[in-house]
């Protein structure tokens, strides 16, 4: 399968959040399981030289963003089997920041989305899925479907639009959208990619996205409330057949304390000597007082309102009213980085900050703290709380998204668990859980030990949510046989079978009427020979006796010369008109000696279209009530002429008739 990513970040060559980790973990997974994986991202100035410096040329190109033409450039890295595209612009991308501080995002990431389209085909690569992450990205498949997708290079890719966090979307002025990209008024509705009067980026790839997913199966569900839904909500409602949640794995390679080069001793499971090492270093590296037996509550990541540290700032003075020690490592708002110096002031050898995005002191913290302390008021999924039971370090979390399918709180009933969480979003309520998960640390060695092994061996790798994405693919790419599929089976259904086997006799009843037409000719002897003839062959083929209308209506057609005779009976539908081949010139009595001989043979004649006029029910009729029938005059037949015209164009009929000039003779 051939499968391309697109995202603003990626590890190693640039990270600001789990997104980095998710592209570059989960394209590493798929690509060791024999599927041709892909990854593009803009070429950052920041991305270390190591990776920079190997990179290859591939091909070069101008965008248009409205009456703009801009250069783009693609470069090519081969890395751990995947192949890593870099679009590249320095007037874009060779900034100071990755994103999130100018006033031209929108045209910075509208030039990437574009930039991706318009070398695909150029690269030489048509990928199967193009899967699309966060709203840097979203203008993927909006531009895939509105402008691309009908052109032979891009036609049959399947898109799949994953969020990481509905918060950040992209929102900016339809104007300058419209400038960029060339995008008509019509596309700017409440349906596509309008949004409360503004361009939406992320609402754009979740509009035309083939399946949308979210980081966890949580989260998938929350995201569809008014609280979580971000103005979203009634979107993604309309959207719940094609949303699913697959949960984020981690890199059990990278994140592994038997392996950790970063770390100052390492450990595992089944030994975990190591971890006390490990926290008697991060001690001494942030100036906190050692103290081997203080547990160590650790915080990593980004400082902002979406993290609980609101909560934090509630309670912080309890907090530290406990026997504890504090590190945090991030880098966010103002407000938080003035709490966390204001602590590290007040509480000297107790608490320690920094705000700086450091992946080895990362490591350390994991390793060295004996809490993790992460009340997200909402949380996609959240990483960083299985990188930390990963080290031994037992979770306090708050149940919301990826923390509630990852973090079962400890039940000291049934055993169960393997860290601690509370529900409601109130610092008091995480307060309590961080004083009872203390307690268990301070009172039972025992039940804090198993919290760490059940932590430790728990699978968090991208196994498992590699294959829900792989299923994901599979239903997207077997959508259109699926359907074409129903489409032939309903055809099929429609489609009549009995008339075309009925074709068959039909056709096979036309050479034996031929012959009778011929033996029409020879005297007949014997009226009973011409009683039992007639009786026989219609039986046997349904499709002349079906017709037995077609054959009244030529009986009638053929009664015409029968009104220079005497003869005026009912039987001018059947039998007298049948006996018109006959010479119009034979004398009176002739005729008269024909008609009688015609009544003697006509019920012979007519039990077969009886028959088949009464679905083959009824009994052939007595040839004494033909006979009675046989007094009308021929003003019955009179009607019956108007449709000589459409009978005779139907050659079924010819059968009976030749039958009855047989009986007639």
């Amino acid at each position: 399968m051939k499968i391309l990513f697109v995202a603003s970040e990626c590890v190693p060559f640039i990270k600001t959040g789990g997104l980095a980790d998710v592209v570059g973990a989960l394209s590493k997974v798929l690509a060791s399981q024999g599927h041709d994986v892909r990854v593009m991202i803009p070429k950052y100035t920041s991305i270390p030289e190591k990776y920079s410096n190997n990179m290859s040329h591939l091909v070069d190109f101008e965008v248009e963003l409205g009456w703009r033409k801009q250069y783009c450039g693609i470069e090519e890295l081969r890395q751990d089997g995947v192949i890593y595209y870099f679009v590249d612009n320095r007037y874009y991308f060779g900034r100071n920041y990755t994103y999130g501080m100018g006033g031209d995002e929108y045209e910075r990431f509208a030039f990437f989305s574009r930039g991706v389209l318009n070398s695909l085909p150029l690269i030489g690569f048509k990928p199967d899925i193009l899967h699309a992450h966060d709203w840097q990205a979203g203008m993927v498949p909006a531009l895939l479907n509105i402008q691309y997708a009908h052109l032979p290079n891009y036609s049959g890719i399947k898109t799949v639009m994953t969020i990481h966090n509905l918060q950040y979307q992209g929102v900016f002025g339809i104007k300058d959208v419209q400038d960029v990209l060339g995008l008509g008024d019509s596309l700017f509705t409440d349906d596509k990619l309008e949004c409360y009067g503004a361009a939406n980026y992320l609402k754009a790839g979740i509009v035309y996205a083939d399946e949308v997913t979210t980081v966890s199966p949580s989260y998938a569900e929350e995201i569809q409330t008014a609280y979580y839904g971000e103005r979203l909500d009634g979107l993604l409602r309309a959207k719940r057949n094609r949303l699913s949640g697959v949960l984020n794995g981690i890199d059990v390679e990278a994140y592994d304390p038997a392996n950790d080069k970063y770390i100052a001793a390492k450990y595992s499971s089944d030994d975990l000597s190591g971890k006390a090492i490990c926290k008697r270093a991060l001690q001494t590296q942030l100036n906190l007082d050692v103290r081997p037996e203080v547990p160590i509550i650790g915080m990593v990541g980004r400082l902002s309102n979406q993290k609980g540290l609101d909560l934090v700032d509630y309670v912080i003075g309890d907090i530290m009213r406990e026997d504890v020690q504090l590190v945090c490592l991030g880098m966010g708002d103002s407000r938080y980085v003035n709490l966390f110096s204001w602590a590290e002031q007040n509480y000297p050898g107790r608490v320690a900050a920094r705000f700086v995005m450091d992946n080895p002191l990362a490591h350390q913290i994991y390793a060295g703290s004996d809490l993790f302390l992460m009340p997200s008021q909402f949380e996609p999924c959240g990483l960083s709380q299985m990188m930390a039971m990963r080290y031994g370090t037992i979770p306090v979390v708050r149940e919301t998204g990826g923390l509630r399918d990852t973090v079962l709180s400890y039940n000291e009933y049934t055993g169960e668990g393997n860290g601690f969480s509370f529900f409601n979003y109130n610092a008091h309520d995480m307060l309590h859980t961080i004083q009872r998960a203390l307690h268990y640390y301070w009172n039972k060695k025992d039940v804090w030990s198993l919290l760490q092994q059940r932590g430790m061996t728990a699978d968090y790798s991208w196994k498992v949510s590699a294959e829900k994405y792989l299923d994901i693919y599979n239903m997207l790419l077997n959508e259109d046989k699926q359907e074409a599929e129903k489409a032939d089976s309903a055809e099929e259904k429609k489609s009549p079978e009995k008339p075309v086997k009925s074709a068959a006799p039909a056709k096979k009843a036309a050479a034996p009427a031929k012959k009778a037409e011929t033996q029409a000719e020879k005297p007949a002897t014997k009226t009973e020979e011409a009683k039992a003839e007639p009786a026989k062959k219609p039986a046997t083929k349904a499709a002349t006796a079906k017709k037995t209308t077609v054959t009244a209506k030529t009986t009638a057609t053929k009664a015409a010369p029968a009104k220079n005779t005497t003869t005026k009976t009912t039987a001018a539908k059947t039998t007298a008109a049948k006996a018109a081949p006959t010479k119009v010139s034979t004398a009176a009595s002739t005729t008269k000696k024909a008609a009688t001989s015609v009544t003697k043979t006509e019920a012979p004649v007519e039990k077969p279209a009886a028959k088949s006029e009464e679905s083959k029910a009824a009994p052939a009729k007595k040839p004494t009530t033909r006979t009675a029938a046989a007094k009308k005059t021929t003003a019955a037949a009179a009607p019956a002429k108007k449709t000589t015209a459409t009978a005779a164009k139907k050659p079924a009929a010819k059968k009976p008739a030749a039958k009855s000039e047989k009986a007639d003779s």
